[in-house]
């Protein structure tokens, strides 16, 4: 079994990079909150590592539970991956979502002052795995899975914001929780979308937003939501670092005037890939702003 797992994660769950990912999400939502709210006393512990942690074994649980949900299609459109294929089988990873949530649990009920928006957590990626009791008309509804599916990340980011705040002492209702909430939320929402956008010479029997909507609206979208993100971003960064404000403005009007070649040309590259090297400057541009102001101050 264990062999079994070892080709399954490597192959659709990498261990060390979705950990070391997991630690960068939290670390990012964590730490821009409590530099905009002008906490810099950090009182770092166990929890924050059970806090990435958690990130990382949630974020696995949806990806096996999103390998269950799409079996059927995938035996058609990638019948080579490790559980299509049978390389892995449903016994092993039900075997290693049960493992991954009682560790979960445990280290949330010990560690963590959140337990309840933990146990949201879980509830929420409990019922996205069931398709919400409406398989029948969710599976059959790109738009419709998009709109349940993927706040999931937004209910990640008020599993940290909730940790934090009550550490803390601070106050969850106000417009910098809420853009913190949002600034990983959108870049997942962008690329989710994006990745199901393609020329019309790529279209294949996999449905996609360009072939339900036309590859020009669904791009524009795309292009209204990167705007808006890139927006909330701004307004966490400015008054901490000026050198990476400056960079998430050129970053966002390059990817503007990318979006709208596309729209011209679809042909000229893959829309997906411009919008992963946007979210990764982006991202990293953010997490570089946090490490020079906890380092040097204010830039």
């Amino acid at each position: 079994m264990l062999k079994r797992l070892n080709i399954y994660f490597k192959e659709m769950y990498p261990l060390l990079p979705r950990l070391l990912l997991g630690f960068i999400v939290f670390g990012e939502i964590y730490f821009i909150l409590l530099l905009n709210y002008g906490v810099s006393d950090f009182m770092l512990g166990i929890e924050e590592v059970v806090g990435g942690i958690t990130v990382f074994g949630f974020l696995m649980f949806l990806r096996i539970a999103d390998d269950f949900k799409d079996l059927e299609t995938d035996k058609k459109l990638f019948p080579e991956r490790a559980f299509p294929s049978g390389k892995v089988t449903k016994k092993d990873l039900n075997i290693a979502v049960a493992v991954d949530i009682v560790i979960l649990t445990v280290l949330n009920a010990v560690f963590m002052n959140n337990f309840l928006f933990y146990l949201f957590l879980m509830v929420y990626g409990l019922l996205m795995s069931l398709w919400f009791f409406q398989k029948h008309k969710i599976s059959k509804s790109l738009p419709l899975a998009l709109v349940t599916h993927n706040p999931v990340q937004m209910v990640l980011n008020i599993y940290i914001i909730s940790f934090t705040c009550i550490k803390y002492s601070l106050s969850p209702f106000t417009l910098t929780a809420f853009l913190v909430m949002m600034t990983l939320y959108f870049p997942a929402l962008i690329w989710e979308i994006s990745r199901k956008i393609r020329a019309p010479k790529d279209e294949t029997e996999y449905t996609t937003y360009s072939k339900l909507f036309g590859y020009k609206k669904a791009t524009r979208f795309v292009l209204i939501l990167t705007l808006v993100d890139i927006v909330t971003n701004l307004l966490l960064v400015y008054r901490l670092n000026m050198i990476g404000f400056s960079i998430l403005v050129i970053n966002v009007a390059v990817m503007t005037a990318e979006f709208i070649m596309f729209m011209k040309n679809p042909e000229r590259f893959s829309l997906v890939k411009r919008v992963e090297i946007y979210t990764y400057i982006t991202e990293g541009t953010m997490l570089l702003i946090i490490a020079a102001y906890l380092i040097f101050g204010k830039i």
